[in-house]
């Protein structure tokens, strides 16, 4: 294994790690994006 790959892999062991978001979460989330996206561009649809 060169040290290129090592790091790589590291890389994805951290990444692997990290919590990730529920899937309601992240509906919630996207649904607060569209809300002000709207708002933003006016109430026209």
């Amino acid at each position: 294994m060169e040290v290129a790959d090592a790091k790589q892999l590291k890389e994805f062991e951290a990444e692997n790690t990290k919590p990730k978001p529920k899937p309601k979460q992240m509906l919630a989330e996207q649904m607060m994006v569209v809300a002000t996206l709207k708002e933003m561009l006016g109430k026209n649809f």
